[in-house]
């Protein structure tokens, strides 16, 4: 017998091969949905969404996770590309940019036919599954991006967008965000304001799937227990393995279970391993996690490719998800689980988002107050003059304030 232990280690890369090659077999049929990637991101960054700048071509793109030829190596066949915007631009500029990452979106597709369809609802993601394209979606990454007004979140679904998350890092006058469960920002809307509620019955009169990625503990748990359809986490893991507030904790892992949700998990190693360095069992352990803990309807991948500055070994980029896959099925997940995780569990969602939306109901109406808003860039047009006014001068004295206390010291 001890004559033979050579052997273990081809019989281990025979083994490996096997487990990959069926990975390969059930993704050709069932590719990836992503829900979370941040290449139009990077392509401002880059070249200014120029895409016909050469340093942007897609086919031979480099220093990114993401370029044509590694979606198809990864069997990637449906993406929501991140419209995302920093928080520093709430208040400001954040539509015009968020606008600007729509279209480059857009143009995307336009510019490569041959590999982006634009989809907007789930019968497009199945169609191109058929045709071997890459079903682009649009989710807008931060409420701050529709500056607390329901004109333009119905705007930009009209433009496309299917999930918006609720925040980013910071606060919106209506949600509030991650950061609150840090004590590093204060919790302004516990969980979600009057017009956060508002926002939400909205979303799902569209049709736009909310996405709780980035929002405080108080906010995961209102929206769960208010949305009247499925909601999504596009890229967050499982806090216990791994005690970051970005990640999901049990206790709304039972709510996911319960509404059938969505976790769609994240491959940041912060969030992943909660140090620098990760690796891919790492990541396959959150999606068993996930499966234990919520249900094998309940786990996605949302890998944050292009968004993130340290990703696990053996998930470099986006050409990677085979070998997760393969790693699942050695861990003897069904075929028919791992389909879930790689696109059916997001497609039960989307439909049944798409169920309870009523586009012939009547839409919400009523804005936010005058007193939730910030900054002092803005007009107050629609609101009362006389508020308005008061508001005004509000601003002007509280911006006004620090000079007078010199003056008078001085």
């Amino acid at each position: 017998m001890w004559t033979c232990w050579w052997l273990w280690p081809l019989v281990a890369v025979c083994t490996a091969d096997t487990f990959r090659e069926q990975a390969q077999r059930v993704m050709q049929d069932t590719p990836v949905i992503d829900g979370h990637n941040d290449l139009p991101w990077q392509l401002l960054k880059i070249s200014n969404n120029q895409l016909r700048d050469e340093r942007t071509d897609l086919n031979s793109l480099k220093n990114t996770h993401t370029n044509i030829p590694k979606l198809k190596a990864g069997f990637v066949g449906a993406q929501f590309w991140s419209a995302y915007t920093p928080c520093d631009t709430q208040n400001k500029d954040a539509v015009k940019r968020t606008l600007e990452q729509i279209d480059v979106i857009h143009r995307m597709c336009q510019l490569y036919p041959e590999t982006f369809v634009c989809v907007t609802n789930s019968s497009g993601i199945r169609q191109a599954f058929q045709e071997r394209k890459v079903a682009s979606l649009i989710g807008v990454e931060g409420g701050h991006s529709i500056d607390s007004s329901l004109g333009v979140l119905r705007a930009l679904y009209h433009l496309g967008m299917r999930y918006l998350t609720l925040t980013h890092s910071c606060n919106t006058p209506w949600a509030d965000n991650w950061l609150v469960d840090t004590g590093k920002d204060d919790a302004q809307s516990q969980g979600l304001s009057s017009f956060g509620k508002v926002v939400l019955r909205e979303m799902n009169r569209l049709g736009v799937i909310a996405d709780l990625a980035h929002v405080s503990l108080a906010t995961m748990k209102a929206v769960l227990n208010q949305s009247l359809a499925p909601v999504i986490f596009s890229h967050s893991s499982a806090y216990g393995l791994c005690p970051h507030r970005r990640n999901v904790p049990d206790d709304v892992l039972q709510l996911v279970k319960q509404t059938g949700s969505l976790v769609m998990v994240n491959f940041y190693n912060d969030y992943v391993s909660c140090t620098k360095e990760a690796n891919l069992s790492q990541v396959a352990d959150h999606l068993d996690y996930i499966k234990k803990k919520a249900g094998a309807g309940a786990v996605g991948f949302g890998g944050d490719f292009d968004g993130v500055s340290r990703l696990p070994t053996g998930l470099e980029d986006v050409s990677k998800y085979p070998d997760l896959v393969a790693e699942l099925l050695r861990r003897q997940w069904t075929e028919v689980e791992v389909k879930g995780a790689l696109a059916n569990n997001l497609l039960r969602v989307f439909e049944a988002v798409e169920q309870v939306s009523r586009h012939t109901q009547t839409p919400e109406e009523k804005p936010i107050t005058l007193d939730e808003l910030e900054g002092s860039c803005r007009t107050y047009y629609g609101y009362s003059a006389a508020s308005g006014l008061y508001y005004q001068w509000g601003a002007l004295l509280a911006t006004s304030a620090p000079f007078l206390l010199s003056w008078h010291l001085l």
